[in-house]
């Protein structure tokens, strides 16, 4: 039996004018219309302010990290084989079908005739092969096609991906892994991108801004918005670049919700973007290689202890977190995928203090003069560690440590750079963000070897589980099965069971809007204050 596209429907629901100056020396053709992007309606222009995070290091090139990796998004400048809309649903791009062999091992996918490259050259088959086959034999790829063997081009519009194994959130990946040329790609070329895809990239200049135009040979309805401007600005940087009218749409924080700009609005979009600490799982002493040599210290003293990971979970106070935190723009978050399809309510749990103080006190944690638990001569004491130019963050680590104080556990809090954090993700609760439109995070950071599996936590059952789920033939069957990964009735990593993280809040993405800007519908944004935003920027209008 094939199974065809809608089978695998998922279920709805300094300034900037120095650097416009500076970046756009020598365009002299085109400076008028960049200085009116900022402008009343009716221009076909836009400039957003992003988080310096947002700037691809590698450019923008797809079989590194452009469109893939931690923050998921739409390509812009490539075409994908299939896409989703606004309700999550899967459509195609360049598939205009696709189907599945039973076993799952085999996905085949037929392509339009018309879709061209900016280079004037047809985008075949022999090109999305290419693409797929070069990502998997790219070890710095952050697209992960592991589960694909080959992909193989059986004549111009037809392709076929062989897998090793069954793994229908594959068409999650796809729908943002951007198709590049096969005769025109070289190691320049995420810095001079060629694509079939809406936008065109106009200029780039490193450390300021990315500006693209419309693709005029693009197959699909041309782009209401001719020209994007994205220019890359810490937090306090776009907050004087809205605050000096120089853009029309800026990320901001709930740390500066409370501001107001003449002319702007502050808007609010739905996120699958949660806010979480990792627990490890075993006992310090452990070591973990990386594949690139590196070794971590693995395990912690008193996290290993599962009294301890349930009484985290008892003791947070989420509610009190998006108040006092976020004010009120978020809601209490109990995993990584809150109200998608594969979504568990067994991971909720209501704040019981006594509860938490019942587990430990069970367990033999018994409070110090200090007010700091121990046992056996173990402090219940650990740091948590933050990404300190995140302001959210790092109030969300303060209240934490205080909340936790109250059942006796020191949560110390320790801002650094992700390179300073990095070597602790193994020993020290971390709190990091996730969030995806799929279930593949699910799956990466429980499954027993998948590369978030930062709590070290090994269980035959929850894989099994995960495993059912990724071979099921269409994805509205696997729902069940990621559900029993997170609690079966007497497995999985939910509160009541191994408790392997301890959720805490789902931020909503925040940003000053200038009045008359239409962004049109947004999906719900995953992990990321980025290119999530501008999925469909070639929808977004003047009035």
């Amino acid at each position: 039996m094939d199974i065809t596209r809608r089978s695998f429907a998922a279920a709805g629901f300094g300034t900037l004018g120095a650097v416009l100056a500076a970046g756009l020396q020598g365009c002299a053709a085109q400076e008028d219309a960049y200085q009116g992007s900022a402008s009343a309606g009716g221009s076909s222009q836009v400039i957003v302010a992003m988080n310096t995070g947002s700037e691809p290091a590698a450019g923008f090139d797809p079989l590194v990290a452009w469109g893939c990796g931690e923050h998921v998004h739409e390509p812009l400048i490539q075409s994908t084989l299939i896409t989703t809309d606004e309700n999550l649903e899967f459509a195609g791009d360049l598939a205009t079908e696709y189907s599945c062999t039973e076993d799952g091992l085999t996905w085949t996918f037929k392509l339009r005739d018309d879709a061209r490259f900016s280079d004037g050259e047809p985008l075949d088959a022999d090109d999305v092969a290419f693409t797929v086959n070069a990502v998997i034999e790219n070890p710095a790829s952050e697209a992960d096609l592991s589960m694909v063997d080959e992909a193989v081009a059986i004549d111009a519009t037809t392709v076929e991906l062989h897998l090793n194994k069954p793994f229908n959130a594959l068409l999650y990946t796809l729908a943002v892994l951007g198709i590049v040329p096969e005769h025109a790609y070289g190691d320049d070329y995420g810095e001079h991108p060629i694509g079939s895809g809406r936008y065109l990239l106009e200029r780039w200049d490193r450390g300021q801004q990315a500006i693209f135009a419309a693709n005029p040979d693009y197959y699909g309805d041309a782009p209401l918005m001719e020209r994007v401007v994205v220019v890359f600005m810490e937090e306090d940087a776009a907050l004087a670049a809205v605050a000096a009218g120089e853009v029309d749409i800026a990320f901001t924080y709930a740390t500066h919700a409370g501001q107001s700009f003449d002319g702007y609005e502050l808007v609010s979009y739905a996120t699958v973007d949660s806010r979480g600490i990792s627990l490890p799982c075993d006992p310090s002493g452990g070591e973990r290689a990386s594949e690139d040599g590196l070794v971590y210290e693995v395990g912690n003293d008193v996290t290993c202890d599962i009294a301890v990971r349930r009484a985290i979970n008892y003791a947070v106070d989420r509610d009190a977190v998006i108040e006092g935190v976020l004010s009120g723009y978020g809601k209490p978050a109990y995993s990584v995928s809150d109200g998608m399809p594969w979504s568990s309510d067994d991971m909720r749990v209501d704040l019981d203090r006594d509860a938490a103080r019942a587990l430990l006190d069970e367990a033999g944690w018994a409070e110090g003069e200090d007010g700091v638990r121990e046992k056996d001569g173990v402090r219940a004491s650990f740091e948590v560690w933050y990404s300190s130019d995140d302001s959210v963050r790092q109030a969300m680590a303060n209240e934490l440590a205080n909340q936790l104080a109250e059942i006796g556990i020191e949560a110390q809090p320790r801002g650094g750079s992700w390179d300073e954090i990095y070597p602790h993700q193994y020993a020290q609760p971390v709190l990091w963000g996730w969030g995806s439109n799929s279930p593949i995070e699910v799956y990466a950071l429980n499954y027993s070897t998948g590369w978030g599996n930062y709590a070290g936590y090994e269980s035959d059952v929850v894989d099994g589980h995960l495993d059912d789920a990724l071979a099921r033939p269409e994805i509205a069957d696997s729902y069940g099965d990621w559900k029993l990964a997170q609690w079966d009735g007497a497995d999985g990593i939910a509160p009541q069971g191994a408790a392997t993280w301890a959720w805490i809040a789902n931020v909503d993405h925040l940003y000053f809007k200038r009045a008359g800007l239409s962004v049109a519908a947004q999906k719900p944004h995953p992990h990321g204050h980025g290119w999530s935003l501008v999925n469909n920027v070639d929808r977004w209008s003047w009035s």
